[in-house]
């Protein structure tokens, strides 16, 4: 291995990269010399995964300029709303548009994060002890499996996405025991993603969980977000719980909406749905009190809080009714 690590390192000579060694597990760090990025890092536990983020360095030349050229991306973009590190220059200027315009979208970016943990929580003291998390963007603290253990020490989480990215630093961070899992799924595709989850071997799928959608259903069209939102509650097991986050267009200025769209370019699309059409998500469950209301005042003390006039995010969690137990005559 040795080699091969001398080989990366004067294949990309803009680069510091070195392994680290973990209790059961190895990990690979490649970090820029440069500091246009902050922090400029990709972490896997793979050294083919390794190459191919590095390549579009490579690309170009010493590979200084090459990641101020990329594209924005979603899930770090978020990590910059959230005042975590993991983030590259033009995601930070594609941000900052954003929050020119709509400053109130990195408040609501930390509340909705905040709300995952209440809502994990929740579930963890209602007796859930799994968790799957779709479309689970970059490790930020606290994510689930530490909310779900500070109640049950022994939960067990699945985190799904499907940005590479996302997957190198959840496999390289969150992957800490047996009882963690990461799964590459596409949840407009999730036939073939809860196959996927239920076959890491992490989780019981006959047994009730606590599944997540976390501000990411708005990235799909409408037609897939439902057939997705549909998809889950059937496959959930009785007694488990439905935990969703998502923009709304009812009460938000169409322009955020916009805006939003314009930055995130080709990466996907921004779907405004109305107020209703996310509570319809929650058909057939039974809608955890106070029911879908805005992402901060889910079961939290700052209810009081004036909603941002400009920009809506909705939260909710459903429980699936528990199967019935059969009487024997």
């Amino acid at each position: 291995m040795g080699e091969d690590l001398a080989v990366l390192r004067a294949e990309f000579p803009a680069y510091t990269i070195w392994q680290e060694q973990m209790p059961g597990r190895v990990r690979y760090v490649a970090r820029s010399r440069h500091g246009d990025v902050n922090p400029h890092t990709v972490i896997t536990a793979d050294l083919t995964e390794l190459r191919e983020h590095l390549q579009p360095a490579a690309a170009d030349g010493d590979g200084s300029g090459a990641l101020s050229a990329a594209e924005p991306n979603i899930a770090r973009m978020y990590s910059y709303w959230l005042s975590e590190k993991d983030h590259y220059a033009t995601d930070r200027a594609a941000a900052n548009k954003v929050l020119e315009r709509f400053p109130e979208v990195a408040q609501i970016a930390r509340a909705n994060r905040a709300f995952m943990a209440r809502a994990v929580g929740y579930l963890a003291d209602q007796g859930i002890t799994q968790f799957v998390d779709l479309g689970s963007g970059l490790p930020a603290s606290p994510n689930v499996h530490e909310a779900a253990r500070t109640v049950t020490p022994d939960a067990r989480v699945v985190y799904v996405d499907r940005d590479p990215v996302v997957l190198a630093h959840a496999r390289a961070l969150l992957a800490v025991d047996d009882k963690v899992g990461i799964v590459a799924g596409n949840i407009g595709d999730t036939g073939s993603l809860l196959t996927d989850v239920g076959s890491a071997g992490v989780i019981d799928t006959d047994r009730p969980a606590g599944v997540l959608l976390i501000s990411v259903l708005h990235f799909l069209t409408a037609a897939d977000a439902d057939a997705a939102v549909a998809a889950v509650r059937e496959w959930m097991a009785p007694g488990s719980y439905l935990v969703i986050s998502a923009g709304t267009s009812t009460g938000t200025d169409p322009e955020l909406i916009r805006l939003l769209q314009e930055v995130y370019g080709d990466t996907a699309p921004v779907t405004g749905r109305t107020e209703a059409e996310i509570a319809a998500w929650f058909d057939g469950l039974t809608l955890v009190e106070p029911g879908l209301v805005e992402v901060w005042a889910w079961h939290s003390d700052t209810w009081r809080r004036r909603v941002p006039a400009r920009a809506r995010f909705l939260a909710g969690v459903g429980h699936k009714a528990p199967a019935r137990a059969v009487r024997s005559i």
